[in-house]
């Protein structure tokens, strides 16, 4: 897998892409003070818990201390989970969002042929413009295409490329990635980064209806992919999903990355190489991925 190629402060980042789900975070941090206040209040008024505890159960001294002594303990250790849980999530986010695009642009190995390349979900276009960005420095006349869910997120991803000054490189669609709105064998790569997981979460994560939707994705992908392009996906929980899937459209040279926690889950860099012809039969060949 490609390793990162450049390195920049997280503070450069947030300055230009900002926060995604800040909301999120928010309620992390807060609920961690609140319960850091509790530990905190435990241990130094624990004597008056204590008496408290055996006055109103009507409880023996020595219980009365290990219910406080326990809720203590346990509200110490929220805290921490949820101080760690923030930490994370923030990086995530940000630093480790950035340090996966970098990787997934060098899991291509020649930008400079590309034409057309397409990030899938490009959200707030931290890997749409880290291709635009590998794109302007091979001096290619390429160009990426981001599929946006809303007219708003595509404005934003807009003015972030803007500002990382590879605007006349990136463009920007609304669509389904369910029903792509490309022909077939269209791009020459086809990106993307912590989305697919996201599609059919209406119907639950873990539930037939929704791996059946995140498949239609994996098809899409395949189908818009010109013979002999490269397809590289960064998501959560499901890369042995997209590889069987795959493998049942015969993609070749299947690669999946080590193991990298985002999010508070596992997560896996998966790429291919769609094959230039697709042998049905002898003397038969078809360019039909659908």
């Amino acid at each position: 897998m490609g390793k990162p190629s450049t390195k920049r402060d997280w503070s450069q980042i947030y300055v230009i892409y900002g926060m995604e789900q800040w909301q999120t975070l928010l309620f992390l941090l807060l609920h961690a003070v609140f319960f850091s206040s509790m530990s905190v209040l435990f241990l130094l008024y624990f004597d008056p818990i204590c008496a408290y505890i055996e006055a109103t159960l009507l409880s023996s001294a020595a219980w009365a201390r290990f219910a406080a002594g326990f809720a203590g303990c346990v509200t110490a250790l929220s805290a921490v989970c949820l101080f760690y849980a923030a930490g994370n999530f923030f990086y995530s986010a940000l630093p480790l969002h950035h340090d996966m695009a970098q990787r997934i642009v060098g899991a291509v190995s020649d930008w400079s042929t590309v034409k057309n390349a397409l990030d899938l979900g490009c959200g707030r276009g931290i890997l749409l413009n880290a291709v635009a960005t590998q794109l302007k420095k091979t001096g290619s006349s390429g160009r990426v295409v981001g599929l946006a869910q809303c007219k708003r997120t595509a404005l934003s991803t807009l003015r972030t490329a803007n500002m990382e000054g590879v605007q006349e490189y990136v463009t920007c669609r609304e669509g389904d990635a369910r029903r792509l709105p490309f022909p077939d064998n269209y791009f020459d790569v086809v990106v993307s980064a912590g989305f697919v997981h996201t599609v059919g979460r209406e119907h639950g994560h873990r539930t037939a209806e929704a791996a059946g939707e995140r498949m239609r994705v994996v098809g899409e992908l395949v189908r818009v992919l010109k013979p002999g392009g490269v397809g590289v996906v960064w998501d959560m929980g499901h890369a042995a999903e997209y590889v069987r899937r795959l493998q049942e459209l015969r993609m070749e040279d299947i690669r999946v990355s080590e193991r990298v926690t985002a999010f508070m889950m596992s997560s896996h860099i998966v790429s291919f190489a769609k094959p230039s012809e697709h042998v049905v039969g002898l003397g038969e060949v078809r360019l039909d991925w659908r």
